[in-house]
C-alpha cells in the first residue's frame, strides 16, 4: 500500500466513530472519534446514563434547555432521556470519548454508596464540568476498556472506581414526587414499552391520564421533544440493542417499526451520527 493510500485510509478511519463493547461487561459501552469535524447529531436521547470527554476542538453542547460551548478538557453528562446534541465548530478537528452506562448498574452503585433510596436512580443536576480529576479518570477508564490486553478484573475495577468518583464529585438532582411528574413518567414509560408498535396519541394519553393538549405541551417541556420524537428515539435505542446482538439490519428495521431498512438508515445516521453497519461492527 502506497504512502498516499495509507494516509487516506487513516484519515477516513479518524473520521469514523469507533464503538467498544464486551459481553463480559454488558453494562457499559464506549464510543470515540478522532476527527469528528463533519459529525452532525440531531437532538436525541439515551436510555442509559452517558458521560463524555472532549479531547480536542470546540463544540456547542445542548442539553434540554441549556446551551454551552465546550472545549478540550470538558466533561458532558446526560441523564437517561435527557434530550441533547453536541456538534463541533465548523472546520475544527473535534474528538471525544463517550461512555454509555446501564441505569440499573449505576443505580446499584449509587445505592451502595448511599446516594439512592429504595434503589431509585438519582439523576445529576450538572450537565457539564471541567473537573480535571474526572477528565483524567474517564480517559484512563476508556483506555483500559479498549485495551485488548487488560483482563476482566482490571476493567471491572476501573469502571467501579471511576463511577464512584463521579458520584462523589458531582451533585445529584433533587427527587421529584409530584403527581404531574408521575403522569409524564408514565407517558414516557408507555412509549418506551410499546415503541415498536404503531401508537396513537390517545393510547399515550390514556396510559398517562392526561388530555392530548396537556400531554404534548408538558411532555415537550419535561423531555425536550414531542411524544412522536421520543417514540423515534426509543425505536433507535431498540435498534441499537438488536444490532449489538448481530441481527440483520433489514430485520431490525421492520421489528423496530420503521418502514424499511432505508428508513432506519436515515434515522439512525441522524441520531447516532453513525450507520447501523458501523455501529454493529
Amino acid at each position: 500500500m502506497s504512502g498516499i493510500t495509507q494516509a487516506a485510509t487513516h484519515a477516513k478511519r479518524a473520521c469514523e466513530p469507533r464503538f467498544w463493547r464486551s459481553e463480559a461487561l454488558p453494562f457499559i459501552e464506549a464510543r470515540s472519534i478522532e476527527n469528528g469535524r463533519e459529525t452532525c447529531y440531531a437532538k436525541h436521547s439515551h436510555e442509559t446514563f452517558s458521560i463524555g470527554a472532549v479531547t480536542a476542538g470546540r463544540s456547542l453542547y445542548v442539553n434540554r434547555h441549556a446551551r454551552e460551548w465546550t472545549g478540550a478538557g470538558a466533561i458532558v453528562l446526560m441523564n437517561p432521556d435527557d434530550v441533547h446534541a453536541c456538534n463541533p465548530v465548523a472546520d475544527e478537528r473535534w474528538s471525544y470519548r463517550m461512555l454509555h452506562v446501564d441505569v440499573l448498574w449505576l443505580t446499584g452503585l449509587q445505592h451502595e454508596l448511599g446516594f439512592s433510596e429504595n434503589h431509585a436512580f438519582r439523576a445529576f443536576s450538572q450537565t457539564m464540568t471541567t473537573d480535571a480529576a474526572l477528565f483524567s479518570g474517564l480517559d484512563r477508564l476508556h483506555r483500559i476498556l479498549v485495551d485488548t490486553h487488560a483482563d476482566l478484573l482490571r476493567k471491572q475495577s476501573a469502571a467501579i472506581t471511576f463511577f464512584s468518583e463521579v458520584q462523589q464529585r458531582l451533585n445529584p438532582a433533587p427527587l421529584s414526587h409530584d403527581h404531574a411528574s408521575r403522569q409524564l413518567t408514565r407517558a414516557a414509560e408507555f412509549i418506551a414499552e410499546n415503541c415498536t408498535r404503531s401508537l396513537k396519541l390517545e393510547d399515550v394519553c390514556n396510559a398517562a391520564g392526561l388530555s392530548a393538549s396537556h400531554l404534548i405541551r408538558a411532555f415537550k417541556q419535561r423531555y425536550g421533544m414531542t411524544p412522536h420524537a421520543y417514540l423515534i428515539n426509543r425505536r433507535i435505542q431498540y435498534s441499537r440493542a438488536q444490532l449489538r446482538r448481530g441481527r440483520l439490519i433489514a430485520d431490525v428495521a421492520l421489528d423496530a417499526g420503521f418502514a424499511d431498512q432505508a428508513h432506519l438508515q436515515r434515522t439512525f445516521k441522524r441520531l447516532v451520527a453513525a450507520t447501523p453497519g458501523q455501529y454493529r461492527s
